[in-house]
């Protein structure tokens, strides 16, 4: 995958409907994304937090997708790294950081689940479960409920190329493509499912599979954020529209270990890793801004600085707020009797 060729497209946002003031949020949310990764990295080898995800490099895509939906109407079914997805439909670091510390302020579980585990009624955020994929199957139910009550809201799940290989895609597929349903399947594919590389997985390209389900699938280069914006607004368009499901393949990579659990030198070299290091996407759309007079170095140095006061507000925050009581941590787990658990 090489470098988006954003320079010899002065006016590529613009043509696809995205206002000067909302591209540059773009670039600025992804950069909020890569910061916090970052941070929860640090903050999990300091022994402050017990986990971390990463999903570095997938920011751009994920911050595209989550653009190219309807804040107000959709419906969101985000992976474990979609730090770029959730903040890009309102979710704040502030309420990510209390993820990470596992704090009773958490909007997502209470500090319940795991970190990456995303919920928002708020923010129209459906919450996420450990076994990977069954977001699939909730997208549809989402999507089914919206169809019957006639209501114009879209569901969008995404997922790894490991989760492609689960049933709850294909039946969440299958049932989708019969039905119609205003859902959009989006595979982040970063070409490792932990330990095994997609070529392991899958013998063919996952976005054919669609094919077999009805609906189109689309590959796209998951590098070019304008492209992922505009195939999934394209996919939206179709969806609202009563035309049914589309499957989004977006080619991306994960540099990092698949958690801080994970040693992932133990099945990859880090040549291979240094090489897609190096197509970071993140400097080309800093570079289209620039040479659109949208982005300085004097500005980028001002959000820096602002991203870091956001985030060291955001982690002393986390840090210092209490626990669920131990009262609380039995609620909605066992049956109750006039407040008392039976």
């Amino acid at each position: 995958m090489n470098k988006p060729g954003y320079v010899q497209h002065q006016s590529r946002h613009a043509e696809l409907g995205l206002t000067d003031e909302r591209v540059v949020l773009m670039y600025e949310t992804m950069m909020l994304a890569r910061r916090y990764d970052e941070r929860g990295q640090l903050l999990q080898r300091a022994g402050k937090v017990n986990f971390h995800i990463s999903g570095i490099t997938q920011e751009p895509s994920q911050v595209a997708l989550g653009f190219a939906m309807d804040r107000e109407k959709d419906w969101f079914l985000p992976y474990y790294r979609d730090y770029g997805f959730v903040l890009s439909v309102g979710m704040t670091v502030k309420e990510l950081m209390l993820s990470v510390f596992a704090k009773a302020e958490d909007p997502n579980s209470a500090g319940r689940q795991m970190p990456g585990h995303f919920g928002s009624k708020r923010l129209r955020i459906v919450t996420g479960s450990s076994p990977v994929t069954t977001q699939v199957p909730h997208a549809v139910g989402f999507a089914l409920a919206a169809k019957m009550r006639g209501e114009p809201s879209v569901a969008v799940v995404t997922f790894g190329d490991g989760s492609s290989n689960q049933g709850d895609f294909h039946e969440g597929c299958n049932f989708a493509g019969v039905h119609k349903l205003p859902v959009i399947f989006v595979c982040e594919n970063n070409q490792y499912a932990i330990s095994m590389h997609t070529s392991k997985q899958t013998a063919g390209r996952i976005c054919d599979r669609a094919l077999g389900y009805g609906f189109p699938g689309i590959r796209v280069d998951g590098n070019d954020s304008l492209e992922v914006y505009r195939v999934v607004k394209e996919a939206r368009e179709r969806a609202a529209a009563g035309e049914g499901p589309t499957l989004i393949e977006i080619m991306t990579y994960r540099v990092t270990a698949h958690s801080t659990s994970d040693n992932d030198l133990a099945y990859r070299t880090k040549e291979e890793v240094d090489l897609h290091r190096a197509k970071d996407s993140i400097p080309a759309f800093k570079q289209y801004l620039i040479d659109l007079g949208l982005w300085s170095e004097e500005k980028e140095a001002e959000l820096q600085v602002r991203i870091r006061k956001e985030l060291d507000e955001a982690t002393e925050y986390a840090e210092r707020a209490p626990f669920q009581a131990l009262d609380d941590a039995f609620r909605y787990v066992y049956a109750e009797d006039e407040g008392e658990v039976r």
